[in-house]
Parts: structure tokens; C-alpha cells; sequence
């Protein structure tokens, strides 16, 4: 009896649980799942690596390396190109230096030639000497065997001066221009002292030949000199004639000119205005 009561008891506890179930499935809206009578798939398993902190700090260092690398690389490559870029600045700033009618073949050979000199000219001399000499002997060449050259060289050194140190360039034209009137009047002086000189030798030269009637003038060739001065002298004077005579006949000329054009602009106008009264009462009479 009690066997069949408890029985009783628990089936009725099922259907209640069964209808609990059954009523929570319909207040949520949800179809129940119906299950497979197949067996489920295994589960995919998603591994995930993850480094360790040592690994991470490796690869912060290597980055880090990298990085310093590339940059290092970069700067390098920079100051490379600007490096060409330097060189082919004064390779054409040096190739128009040369003037292209001066052979360079024989004469830069002269001017390293002159220069080798100097150092072993001055090779035993005096720390000054031996600091001067041989720029001094390398310009000297330079002028003398490519003038040209020189003076495009002259030239460049000039505009950078005026670029980065004018004053010392003002002090050094003054300095120049002072030394070439030095020059000119010393030039002068010496050419005036030496005519004097000359003039007094043969007024000295003419009284002897006049005393004592030697010919002294012709022995010693200032008969020939004075006729050499004699011949400038009349070469000259034709030049001054031939001169005169070219601007007399410009003169002459240029008065012609004046003439004619007077003359026809007198007879344009009186074309314009008619003849005179007296000549046209003697047509009418």
C-alpha cells in the first residue's frame, strides 16, 4: 500500500516538473531544442600563443635596432649625395675656369714645373721663404703661361671676397690702384731722369767735340739717335697733317651739307608760297 502511494507521489512530481517545463518553454517563446540522435562534432580548439615577457622584450630591442639602423643608413646616404653633389660643384666651377683657346697640355706642365722649383729652391731657406716662394712662383706661371685661365681664377677669387669679406677686398683695390700710380710715376720719373740724363751726356759729348773736334756724337751713335728722333719727329708731324686734313675735308663737308639742305628748304618754300609780286606783274604785263 504505502509502495503504491509513493508511486503515485513521484509520478505525479514528474508530470508536474514536465508541465513546469513545458509552461517556462511557452512564457519564454523559445522552441525547445530538439535533440540529435547523432553523436556531436568534436569542438574545434583555438590555441593562442603568447609570448613571454622576455620574448617581448627581445623583440622591442630588435625594433629598436632596426629602427637605429635605417636612420644611421638614411644620414649616411645623405652625406654621401651631398658629398657628390660638392664634387661635381667644383668640378664644373674648375672646368670654367679653363678658357678653351689656351692648350693645357704644355703649359700646366711649365706652371708645376716652376712651382717644384720654388719648393726646391727654397728648401734650404728661411720658414718665410719657404712658405712664399713657391705660391709666388705657381701665380707667377699661372700668368705667365695661361693668362686667361689666370684671370678667370682672378675673377672667381674676386666675387668671393666681395661675398664673404668685403672690407678686406675695399682695403685691397685701394692698395692695388695706390701700388700701380706708384708704379706709373716711379716709370715716369725714371724716363724723365733718363732723357735728362741723355741731354746733359751730349751737351756734355758736344762742348768735348766742340773743344778739342773729335766726333765723339758719331763714335758714339747720338748723331744716329738724333736722326732716329728726327724721323719720329717728322712721322709725327705727317700724322698731325693727314689728321688736320681729314677734319678740314669732314668740315667741308658737313658745311656742303648744311648748304644744300638750306637751299632746297629755301626753294620748297617758295614753291608753297608762290613767286614774288614784282615777278608777277612782269609775267602779266
Amino acid at each position: 500500500m504505502f509502495r503504491i502511494v509513493a508511486s503515485r507521489r513521484s509520478a505525479a512530481l514528474a508530470a508536474a516538473s514536465v508541465a513546469g517545463v513545458t509552461l517556462a518553454d511557452v512564457d519564454t517563446g523559445k522552441p525547445r531544442e530538439k535533440l540529435s540522435i547523432y553523436p556531436s562534432p568534436t569542438p574545434e580548439i583555438l590555441l593562442l600563443d603568447t609570448p613571454s615577457v622576455l620574448e617581448t622584450r627581445i623583440g622591442e630591442v630588435r625594433r629598436n635596432v632596426t629602427d637605429a639602423y635605417n636612420n644611421g643608413y638614411n644620414q649616411v646616404q645623405g652625406l654621401v649625395s651631398r658629398w657628390i653633389g660638392v664634387e661635381q660643384a667644383v668640378e664644373s666651377r674648375i672646368k670654367s675656369f679653363r678658357d678653351p683657346t689656351e692648350p693645357l697640355t704644355p703649359s700646366i706642365l711649365y706652371v708645376g714645373i716652376a712651382t717644384l722649383t720654388g719648393s726646391i729652391l727654397a728648401r734650404s731657406r728661411s720658414l718665410p721663404v719657404r712658405v712664399a716662394l713657391p705660391p709666388t712662383l705657381f701665380v707667377a706661371s699661372l700668368m705667365h703661361f695661361l693668362p686667361k685661365t689666370a684671370a678667370n681664377v682672378g675673377e672667381y677669387a674676386e666675387e668671393l671676397e666681395e661675398r664673404f669679406v668685403p672690407a678686406f677686398g675695399h682695403f685691397r683695390r685701394t692698395g692695388v690702384a695706390h701700388s700701380r700710380m706708384g708704379w706709373e710715376q716711379l716709370k715716369d720719373r725714371t724716363a724723365s731722369g733718363r732723357e735728362s740724363l741723355s741731354r746733359s751726356v751730349s751737351g756734355v759729348i758736344g762742348q768735348v767735340q766742340a773743344g778739342t773736334g773729335l766726333k765723339l756724337q758719331e763714335a758714339m751713335g747720338y748723331a744716329q739717335e738724333k736722326v732716329e728722333q728726327a724721323k719720329e719727329q717728322a712721322k709725327v708731324g705727317a700724322g698731325e697733317l693727314v689728321t688736320a686734313k681729314d677734319q678740314l675735308k669732314e668740315q667741308a663737308n658737313v658745311q656742303t651739307e648744311e648748304l644744300k639742305k638750306a637751299a632746297e628748304k629755301e626753294i620748297g618754300k617758295v614753291g608753297r608760297e608762290g613767286p614774288p609780286n614784282g615777278l608777277e606783274g612782269s609775267k602779266k604785263v
